[in-house]
């Protein structure tokens, strides 16, 4: 039996990646995608998302719009040398992508009780969307939820929007703390693990030639892009990190990730905003049981290369 996933995204390429992975896994039913800023604006990310579902002809999947900017209200600083001027690199969706069907937030609710006690969340944006549901409707208001596999944070290793903090954490760490004391059953994916999850040229290339999905022109331009911005940030790297990706794989790939039993907290200003905090030593301070949350902390590589490939290569992107 496929998951129930609903998605909160912001593409951005690697969450391009994701969502295209969601789409062609029979393991995944896609019920919904939640598009807000993030890597663009939360215009451009709704479009974006749009054009990835149109060209899968899944158009029946429905798009909610998610936030505008983060609870902290500080500016935003999008990501153009990473991910290109309109999130997917050098591609442009076309303009023929216009007056889609758009559902408030609200209807991230109705999902969650029209799938009440099958249903997995799967954050790999900004955790703006989420918090607000606990802020709007209460403690309560996603216990309906079976778990929430969320990107983000960054543990004894450096980040990637400061010396101590990962991207989504960073933006918006309100929200991330909120996230992190509210949600329940939480899996969560760091750069401890993301940053490993490489995927090479070569595996793009062979995949632009032979996957047969309608995705694959978009492939290798779009991750040509993105590895050339990593090339100039980590000099040497062999292949570009797709971090959105591994939480969808560790959902449908229970062995792929070890994780270890920590309550998380998220520091919300000062010099070290955004940083994940967890008690790592041999004999951490006891916690509530509730209180843990499962951080990933090794990935089988291998094991995700091929995962990665075989999706691409086999998938049934017209799965109903």
């Amino acid at each position: 039996m496929a998951v129930n996933v609903l998605m909160i995204a912001d593409p951005g390429i690697d969450d391009s990646f994701a969502i295209i992975y969601a789409l062609l896994n029979p393991k995944i039913n896609l019920v919904g995608i939640v598009s807000g800023y993030g890597n663009t604006p939360k215009e451009q990310s709704v479009k974006n998302t749009a054009y990835l579902l149109t060209l899968g002809g899944r158009t029946d999947i429905p798009i909610i719009a998610g936030s505008a900017g983060p609870l902290l209200g500080e500016p935003i600083a999008f990501y153009p040398e990473i991910h290109g001027k309109e999130g997917l690199g050098p591609i442009k969706p076309p303009d023929t992508i216009q007056n889609v069907k758009v559902h408030d937030i609200d209807k991230i609710l109705e999902i969650v009780t029209q799938y009440k006690g099958d249903l997995v969340i799967v954050s790999v944006g900004r955790l703006t969307e989420l918090a607000l549901m606990f802020i709007l409707y209460g403690n309560d208001a996603l216990k309906g939820v079976n778990a929430f596999y969320i990107m983000g944070g960054a543990f004894l290793v450096p980040g990637n929007i400061s010396a101590e903090a990962e991207a989504n954490f960073y933006v918006d760490p309100i929200a991330a703390n909120t996230v992190m004391e509210k949600a329940h059953n939480i899996y969560l994916f760091p750069l401890n693990i993301t940053n490993k999850a490489l995927i090479t040229p070569e595996i793009i290339n062979f995949l632009s030639i032979n996957s047969p999905t309608p995705f694959r022109p978009l492939l290798k331009p779009a991750f040509d892009y993105y590895y050339k911005a990593y090339q100039k940030n980590v000099p040497g790297i062999k292949g570009a990190p797709l971090h959105d990706v591994v939480p969808l794989m560790a959902l449908t790939e229970p062995d792929l990730v070890k994780y270890i039993p920590r309550r998380v907290r998220v520091e919300e200003v000062g010099d070290g905003k955004g940083k994940s905090i967890a008690d790592f030593r041999p004999n951490p301070d006891k916690e509530p049981v509730e209180s843990l949350d499962h951080i990933g902390m090794e990935i089988d590589i291998q094991r995700f290369t091929v995962n990665f490939m075989e999706i691409f290569l086999q998938g049934d992107f017209n799965k109903e």
